[in-house]
């Protein structure tokens, strides 16, 4: 049963925070074009488009993402490490980063993309700045997060 709830944890983690990731990295760089759109270049004129789907990938896959949370609490639970430190920090980063997409990133790549247009070409360079930012952060969390799973500070396994 271990085997089978870490098979499900590790596979949601891939097919769910990695879209997310991606996803939210790339958004600032449409949002910004598609704040100021050059007649010239065809690409801008998509980019609302992309901005908005890469917006709804982010959204999407968060749902999605719950999973995996709840399948590393109970392969934890299984294995009986649910108060090892490594465990613990993995699950408050784990929350940090939730909280960060859910109550920032998102909300902002929402703001970025109901902005009229008029007004949004200074204001929206700043905000799309700063999102690209903290979505580096969210990133680094799970990076740390997947480090501390491999790594597992105090493991017997050897590694």
């Amino acid at each position: 049963m271990t085997k089978l709830l870490l098979s499900i944890h590790v596979l949601a983690a891939i097919l769910a925070v990695g879209p997310i990731a991606v996803a939210a990295s790339l958004f600032p760089r449409y949002a910004r074009q598609a704040a100021a759109p050059r007649p010239e270049a065809p690409d801008d004129q998509r980019a609302a488009g992309v901005a908005a789907l890469l917006h709804r990938i982010c959204r999407g896959y968060a749902l999605v993402g719950i999973v995996v949370p709840l399948f590393g609490l109970a392969t934890g639970a299984q294995l009986g490490v649910l108060t090892d430190v490594w465990l613990i920090a993995s699950i408050v980063l784990t929350t940090v980063a939730a909280v960060v997409l859910a109550l920032i990133i998102l909300p902002a790549q929402r703001g970025l993309l109901t902005a009229p247009q008029d007004t949004a070409a200074k204001g929206d360079s700043a905000v799309a700045a700063r999102l690209a930012m903290l979505t580096g952060v969210f990133n680094l969390l799970w990076a740390i997060v997947v480090v501390l799973m491999i790594v597992r500070p105090g493991s017997t396994t050897g590694a």
